[in-house]
């Protein structure tokens, strides 16, 4: 057992599977107490199978750790409070929480149905919510905490997903407002645009072979595992001072870090535009 997180209680949620299982995994190997979050549905958010947060929980207890499974719903806001409760609970207190829980459901726009579009934003972007408030309330009494948010590279916009584009862009800005809000009280709040080879990441190369324009590089080599120590490290009082951040691993052995959107240029004008004004002048600014 190693020490980077020793004494510290972390919750991920949608940890029975993939990048949120090894993230369970590498904490408690480096001395966290887990609370291991998972309903068990399948990638699209039907179902449910409590199996998988109990062998992740297993797993880390077989290896000397502590943990505990938990198959509330991320989407509610009583499954939030429950959620969090287990941490103090069973363990005290809690320090760390990282918004892993996550479904897919690729559609063109016109194909879409409403349930699509309201149960991605209920568990992505709900879902952060519901689970960070109470988190927050235990963290600011203690002065200090970690929060982890899981976004995308497709939040930058892919065709074939707005649903999911536009949830995990919600996590961006719900990210940034928070780090200013919480960052004060010793409670930092980052977020990553992971990349590796799950079952969301099997479902949406099915899905770009159907015509949907999904995300490249998909089949890629990066596993769970790659992604698992950079979530660990921003976790841990070696972190203290990283605030507000993406951090991309979206490609092979890269680590890239994205801020605030910078404006990309300007036009200035003395006097209020007149439509007259910007006919000649948004042409310019949109030249390259």
């Amino acid at each position: 057992m190693k020490s980077m997180l020793m004494g510290k209680v972390a919750v991920i949620t949608g940890a029975g599977q993939g990048i949120g299982r090894a993230i369970a995994i590498h904490m408690a190997a480096e001395g966290a107490k887990v609370v291991v979050n998972d309903l068990g549905v399948a990638v699209d958010g039907s179902g449910a199978d409590k199996t998988f947060a109990d062998k992740v929980t297993t797993t880390i207890q077989e290896t000397g750790g502590m943990a505990v499974a938990n198959y509330d719903d991320v989407a509610t806001v009583e499954g939030g409070q429950n959620i969090i409760r287990a941490a103090t609970d069973n363990f005290g207190r809690i320090d760390i929480l990282v918004n892993n829980a996550g479904i897919f459901r690729p559609r063109l726009l016109v194909e879409m149905s409403e349930e699509d579009w309201d149960v991605t934003m209920a568990v992505h972007l709900k879902g952060n919510f519901c689970c960070t408030k109470p988190a927050a309330i235990a963290m600011i009494r203690q002065g200090s905490g970690r929060i982890i948010n899981m976004s995308s590279g497709s939040a930058l916009g892919r065709a074939g997903s707005s649903n999911y584009s536009a949830s995990k862009a919600g996590i961006l800005g719900f990210t940034w407002a928070l780090a200013r809000e919480l960052g004060t009280q010793g409670i930092t709040v980052n977020a990553l645009f992971p990349l590796a080879r799950t079952r969301m990441a099997k479902v949406a190369v099915q899905a770009e072979g159907q015509g949907l324009k999904l995300p490249g590089n998909l089949a890629g080599k990066q596993t769970p595992d790659d992604i698992a120590p950079l979530v660990v490290y921003l976790a841990s009082d070696q972190a203290k001072d990283i605030n507000g951040w993406i951090f991309s691993l979206r490609y092979e052995g890269t680590i890239e870090l994205h801020g605030e959107p910078p404006a990309v240029k300007g036009i200035y004008s003395k006097t209020k535009w007149t439509l007259d004004d910007l006919t000649v002048a948004v042409p310019n600014l949109m030249s390259r």
